[in-house]
């Protein structure tokens, strides 16, 4: 089941930069953010009041609220607006090659910080997405 969510993330995240390059053509970033997120927020309220997870909000400890509220300033907030800049200015495929990197600042982090295994086949495949990123830099 992890890998159906995650194959089915991944979709929605490659085919969202389409729709998102479009709709930034005449309107700026800060703009564009706040309105998709406004957006957002309404369909996952509606979400958690339909399934009738609206009452384990109040049930939350304040600790939830200083993480998951530090994740949608670094993620949400800065990473979608730069995110939303780059799209704007940049070409969508060097835009999207660059940000799908996140995953290997994760992969780094986990390791340092929480003390997540690494296991070779992500290190090989870390080093490719490394090197994948290099060749896109370079000017023919």
């Amino acid at each position: 089941m992890v890998f159906l969510y995650s194959f089915l993330g991944m979709l929605c995240w490659g085919l969202a930069p389409l729709f998102g390059k479009l709709g930034l053509y005449k309107v700026n970033p800060a703009t564009a953010l706040s309105v998709r997120t406004l957006m957002a927020a309404t369909l996952v309220m509606f979400w958690l009041i339909g399934s009738r997870g609206f009452a384990q909000v109040f049930q939350i400890p304040p600790l939830f609220w200083v993480l998951i509220g530090t994740e949608a300033i670094l993620a949400t907030l800065l990473g979608d607006l730069a995110y939303f800049a780059a799209l704007k200015k940049g070409n969508i495929n060097d835009v999207t090659l660059v940000m799908s990197c996140s995953p290997l600042v994760t992969m780094l982090l986990s390791y340092f910080f929480l003390g997540e295994m690494i296991k070779n086949v992500q290190l090989i495949g870390a080093f490719f997405i490394t090197l994948g990123l290099v060749f896109i830099s370079m000017e023919y």
